[in-house]
């Protein structure tokens, strides 16, 4: 199959630095893999996006089930302080 496309020539310059950098043979060899990685993108996105919402759910579940408890912020700046000048103590 053969496929003409046109690149902006910012797109183009790049093309062509990487096959004159000798790690492509052809433009196609680079968009090929440009492709490739494009898809491999998706897949990743696609499953940080699955584990987030079973994250989601599993909060609102916990949420439902009454295993949460209001988050006290300034308890949590207070041991942190301590910590910390503990640790400049010793």
């Amino acid at each position: 199959m053969s496929l003409n496309v046109s690149l902006p020539p910012e797109l183009e310059s790049r093309v062509r630095a990487h096959v004159a950098s000798g790690m492509f043979g052809s433009a196609s060899e680079v968009i090929r893999e440009a492709l490739r990685l494009f898809e491999s993108y998706q897949s990743v996105q696609g499953a940080a996006l699955a584990a987030l919402k079973l994250d989601i759910a599993q909060g609102l579940a916990d949420r439902e089930a009454g295993r949460v408890a209001p988050l006290d912020i300034e308890a949590i700046k207070a041991k942190g302080r301590k910590a910390l000048a503990a640790r400049r103590q010793g």
